[in-house]
């Protein structure tokens, strides 16, 4: 008998959500390792809140909830709420009921920005590294640090001279002389002839800039949109754009980062990024650890400030003026680590086409700086499942 193809709506409908996700569904283990990483930072969530005024939104719901949405590629606040009120599998991984409202886009964006600080997403990806899961899977001696570049939101046209930049001169090729007398219009001319904006005309809104022949530079020049983008090139012969600098500390044995931080684009940025983070990372500590690092990292003084702090500094070798001699070559662990160091860019790329930090949307470098740890702790749950399955 055929069936029919009528819409009845039922009057009780029992969901359980639970049961709606596959037992094996790669989010079941990475929201358990959530779940206990959050559980862990209790403490840290209750100093931050008060004891009066309206609730907020409960901080862990709003990390899983940002971190599903850089998990999906989801572009924004906006639509993340919008998916949630309709995906049974987003309301179950945040912990929201069948039957509870979705937040407002606003109300979530202001939570997130009073809650998910640089401090806070540091602690959460040190929280899911700290996982009895996760942390027999680290090695603690052979890391790997490199850098890569974070587009700003800012258009090239917002890169406008400072306001308290030098001026020009007053002979300058684009100064116009300075007339005797004021001039006259002539009262056969009509307003719309000297009116150089006639009425009902708007200015072009995107009009085009010709930079050719134009000197800028970080020192005089600075982004309207977001002042703390640098124009910056990594590589000779590309071309310098609006960015950040992006850094992590990666573990060899299984490629997990250990540490994310962010900074403004210069040419030194990569390697006091490296320094802070081997600090951060084994503060004090006397075991002697290795660093595998591109041939950016091979300057005298990075060299001897990781020797100082009991790092071996396992840096790719510059073909002129290399400040790594046979003492750290002759060894066949430096071969391995040049091997493994080449596993960064991974993060990285996934960072960069599923973690949107290709270009990212957030102003300002505290923000960016944030999300970019929170993408690197992303980066380690996407890995879980296929590494504790096996």
């Amino acid at each position: 008998m055929r069936g029919m193809d009528e819409t009845s709506g039922s009057l009780f409908s029992y969901v359980d959500l639970e049961e709606r996700i596959p037992t094996r569904h790669p989010l079941r283990k990475i929201r358990q390792v959530v779940n206990d990483a959050l559980a862990s930072l209790d403490a840290e969530f209750e100093a931050l809140y008060t004891d009066f005024g309206r609730p907020s939104i409960p901080p862990g719901r709003l990390i899983r909830a940002s971190l599903l949405q850089i998990l999906f590629s989801i572009r924004s606040e906006r639509q993340l709420m919008e998916q949630m009120n309709y995906n049974l599998m987003f309301r179950w991984f945040v912990g929201l009921g069948i039957d509870d409202p979705v937040w407002v886009p606003t109300v979530f964006t202001k939570n997130r920005d009073r809650l998910l600080s640089t401090e806070m997403s540091r602690k959460v990806m040190a929280a899911i590294l700290a996982h009895r899961e996760i942390a027999p899977l680290l090695s603690d001696e052979h890391l790997s640090v490199d850098g890569t570049m974070v587009k700003a939101w800012a258009s090239m046209k917002s890169y406008q001279p400072k306001a308290d930049a030098a001026p020009p001169d007053d002979d300058g090729p684009g100064d116009p002389p300075a007339p005797d007398t004021p001039l006259e219009t002539a009262p056969s001319e009509t307003p719309a002839e000297t009116d150089p904006m006639p009425r009902n005309t708007k200015p072009l809104r995107n009009a085009e800039v010709d930079f050719k022949g134009e000197k800028r530079s970080n020192a005089t020049h600075a982004s309207t949109t977001d002042p703390d983008a640098r124009l910056y090139k990594k590589s000779p012969g590309t071309g310098a754009v609006l960015c950040f600098m992006g850094h992590a500390l990666m573990e060899n044995r299984h490629g997990f980062v250990v540490q994310g931080d962010l900074t403004q684009a210069d040419g030194h940025a990569e390697r006091r990024a490296a320094l802070d983070m081997i600090h951060r990372h084994s503060p004090g500590s006397t075991r002697r650890l290795t660093l595998g690092a591109d041939k950016g990292y091979d300057a005298a003084g990075f060299v001897a400030d990781l020797r100082q702090a009991c790092v071996t500094p396992h840096v790719a070798q510059k073909s002129r003026y290399s400040a790594i001699d046979g003492r750290t070559t002759r060894h066949a662990g430096y071969a391995l680590s040049q091997k493994h160091r080449k596993k960064i860019e991974e993060p990285f790329g996934w960072a960069k086409t599923v973690g949107g930090m290709a270009q990212t949307m957030y102003r300002g470098v505290e923000r960016v700086r944030s999300r970019f740890i929170l993408t690197m702790a992303a980066n380690n749950l996407a890995r879980l499942p296929r590494l504790l399955g096996a």
